[in-house]
């Protein structure tokens, strides 16, 4: 390609990745910062990390009316604000052809992740060829020149690569985008898979990040997922920040798909 047409090609690029940033990014920033705070709520907190609203709530039961107080027998709070890593994101992202949305998203969803401080984002994209590109997060537009869209899928090594990164697997959320057609190892993908969910990694499978919903999608790779508790389904951009808080706060990734499957209809 041609330098003036490289050159003219990432004008477009940036302008479409400005505004796709514009409308996601304080969105995200405000739900992963909100489900951090309320993952690091504590059971033994110090009195000045005490949330007393939610103590009163916890202990109404407890309530002596002779008195008129109640008896806190347990106490909610809120973790001290540290500048430490709460948690790791790992992005692995399907650059096969039908997922081109779904990368370019994903790309500024990486960046979006990266800036926040209480979080470690890594950005792995694959084909057949697994490739890192973590270091380019500070750019989306760097990233989508950096992929190449094309042809098979090897999901099983690239997950491989992943478990590799996972350093804290019970403070590690890992979002697989993919249309699940694997060209790699079948039983092996699902038992890498099924390992990650076993040491406490949260596991989230989206067939797409788009607005355009599931793309062509291997169904019996799905249910196999779903049999081992990690449900596959399309996520539109405007639903991801609300999905990530969720799984930041360990909540339930299924009834949060089904519900949202059953409001599209």
């Amino acid at each position: 390609m041609p330098e003036t047409t490289k050159a003219t090609a990432r004008i477009v690029v940036r302008s479409v990745v400005a505004e796709i940033e514009r409308r996601i990014a304080n969105r995200i920033r405000v739900a992963v910062s909100g489900a951090v705070s309320r993952a690091a709520r504590t059971r033994r907190p110090k009195w000045r990390d005490l949330d007393l609203n939610r103590t009163i709530a916890a202990n109404l039961k407890n309530y002596l009316p002779e008195h008129r107080t109640v008896v806190p027998e347990r106490l909610v709070g809120y973790g001290r604000r540290q500048q430490v890593v709460a948690r790791d994101v790992v992005l692995a992202i399907d650059q096969s052809g039908s997922m081109a949305s779904s990368v370019v998203y994903a790309s500024v969803f990486g960046a979006v992740l990266a800036s926040i401080r209480s979080l470690r984002t890594s950005l792995v994209v694959f084909d057949t060829a697994v490739v890192d590109l973590t270091d380019q997060l500070s750019d989306p537009v760097e990233v989508l020149f950096g992929t190449q869209l094309g042809g098979g899928t090897d999901i099983n090594k690239a997950i491989a690569y992943c478990q590799g990164l996972v350093v804290r697997p019970r403070d590690t959320i890992l979002v697989l985008v993919s249309d699940l057609i694997e060209g790699g190892v079948r039983d092996q993908l699902l038992s890498r898979i099924a390992a990650l969910r076993a040491a406490g990694v949260v596991v989230v499978v989206l067939l797409a990040l788009s607005d355009e919903g599931a793309p062509v999608y291997d169904k019996e790779n799905a249910a196999a997922l779903a049999s081992l508790g990690v449900p596959a389904f399309a996520c539109t951009p405007d639903a991801f920040p609300e999905l990530l808080a969720l799984a930041i706060e360990g909540g339930d990734i299924a009834g949060w798909a089904e519900r949202a499957a059953s409001a599209s209809r």
